[in-house]
């Protein structure tokens, strides 16, 4: 599946929730997301930008699904999914 091109950092902090991430601080520009799900603590940092760049989005996804234990794809699938 193809990544989306026009995604926000603040809706792609929404579809995270889905997973148990939960915004726990910001810094300027940039949002930090903590994860407890998986027993151990996982942040990410997400900038808040009106469009995030397609590597930028790949390179979080691709740490996500790494801290989940699962396929990249699956979670890419599970999140964009119409």
């Amino acid at each position: 599946m193809r990544l989306p091109r026009d995604l926000s950092g603040d809706a792609l902090a929404t579809l995270l929730r889905r997973h148990g991430y939960q915004p726990s601080r910001q810094t300027g520009s940039h949002l930090r997301l903590t994860s407890t799900s998986t027993g151990t603590e996982h942040h990410i940092t997400i900038p808040r930008h009106a469009a995030l760049k397609v590597g930028t989005l790949s390179a979080i996804l691709g740490d996500v699904a790494s801290y989940l234990e699962m396929d990249r794809e699956r979670l890419v699938e599970d999140l964009f999914r119409r």
